[in-house]
């Protein structure tokens, strides 16, 4: 494993790295050390490997992160895995407000809280969130998939299209053009892959959630591409 003391060799030195590991490379492994809620920690990583950072993070760490594994052992400041594309970002502690911010792609697991604005006009990511999320969480959400262990802020997926938001414990209110929707099997079955994934199969099951969706009454929605939904 490639260690980096990020309080000897800066930031700077630290993503510069990472960035120059694109393609194939046998330096898969990297621990940062003293992170020390450092802003902007292996922010746009594009290549198969694994990081742990090792204490809590700042602003906007593994923003725009491509196919890496990315883990965070604390907690992570606003914008945590903000426009990621694939790969997977991990934080153990809590995230701070809009995690996954317009992300594409990849799986975003995050094993305390979020704050608010989780997922904020997500755009294919998946985010599975252990504890509970706050307010406007899914504001503008137009695709991928939400999953909440715990309960849910104010005005949930307000003026959503079409991402798919799975809740286990209570809303405290739904934002505009959001309602509850019915559970089919499929949607059972993304929960269960979902959750294994996400590292939380042994914490819940799928009967426990309510799926909620956009009832398609603030844009203009083509019924011929219902069944992608």
């Amino acid at each position: 494993m490639q260690s980096f003391d990020l309080s000897k060799n800066g930031l700077r030195a630290l993503n510069s790295t990472l960035h120059s590991l694109r393609g194939e490379t046998n330096m898969t492994e990297w621990e940062v050390i003293n992170p020390k809620g450092s802003h902007s920690i292996a922010v746009g990583v594009d290549a198969l490997i694994d990081v742990t950072v090792r204490g809590s993070t700042g602003y906007y760490c593994a923003g725009m992160n491509k196919q890496a594994t990315i883990r965070v052992k604390g907690s992570a400041g606003p914008g945590v895995a903000e426009n990621m594309m694939s790969g997977t970002v991990i934080v153990d502690g809590d995230a701070s407000q809009y995690a996954g911010a317009t992300g594409r792609g990849g799986l975003l697991v995050i094993k305390g809280n979020a704050s608010s604005r989780c997922g904020i006009s997500m755009k294919g990511i998946e985010i599975v969130v252990h504890g509970n999320i706050g307010h406007m969480s899914a504001f503008m959400a137009q695709s991928g998939t939400m999953i909440v262990l715990g309960d849910a802020g104010d005005a949930l997926g307000d003026s959503l299209y079409e991402a798919r938001l799975f809740v286990r414990g209570s809303v405290k209110s739904l934002g505009a053009d959001c309602i509850e929707k019915e559970m089919r099997p499929e949607h059972l079955e993304l929960l269960a892959n979902l959750l294994e994934r996400g590292e939380a199969s042994h914490l819940a099951k799928p009967s426990e959630f309510k799926r909620y969706g956009s009832a398609r009454t603030l844009y203009t929605f083509n019924v011929d591409n219902a069944s992608a939904y």
